[in-house]
């Protein structure tokens, strides 16, 4: 089945976009990849912080993992987290290379990001803007993954979601062969 990467900046909407195209397919799951970072029972550092790499890296790679599993168990895979481009080699090593993926960016304005990410009110969520400001920032410019990038400024969730499904079954946000050496 498929695996759809949904990433951005925190407050991008991710996790709602996501949840909400798991819940609506045949068979869906919604892989959570901040919650994959809680696995980490000693030794965590936030994953914004200097000398993450390696810990990073790992996540990035057990998170694909699992979403390759469940894609050949047949399900339809909504994978939300902080999935830059310069997390894809990990990404692609686990998932491997040549396996159909789309790549959404869901990339509202800096004001709109921040806003949305100070608001959160659940305990686990990065309300900091100093962090979540540095974490837009590393979205701001992708290079050739600028055509991944979805601008949800204006949007509510339904028109966000719909503009992913939209892009699923259009195949315009999948990965191909050229972007996968980043």
């Amino acid at each position: 089945m498929s695996i759809a990467i949904i990433t951005g900046p925190p407050g991008a909407g991710k996790t709602t976009v996501a949840s909400r195209l798991a819940g609506s397919s045949r068979l869906g799951v919604h892989l959570v990849g901040d919650q994959v970072f809680h696995w980490i029972a000693a030794g965590f550092v936030p994953p914004w912080m200097a000398g993450t790499s390696r810990q990073n890296g790992t996540v990035i790679r057990a998170t694909a993992a699992a979403a390759v599993q469940f894609a050949d168990g047949g399900y339809d895979v909504f994978v939300d987290g902080i999935i830059g481009p310069w997390f894809l080699p990990h990404w692609l090593e686990a998932a491997g290379r040549g396996r159909p993926m789309h790549y959404f960016v869901l990339r509202p304005s800096r004001q709109v990001a921040v806003m949305r990410a100070v608001g959160r009110r659940s305990p686990d969520d990065l309300v900091d803007p100093n962090p979540v400001g540095k974490m837009f920032d590393a979205f701001a410019d992708l290079g050739r993954f600028e055509a991944h990038v979805l601008d949800s400024s204006s949007q509510d969730i339904d028109a966000t979601v719909a503009a992913v499904r939209q892009g699923l079954r259009g195949g315009r946000y999948l990965l191909d062969p050229s972007d996968e050496v980043v």
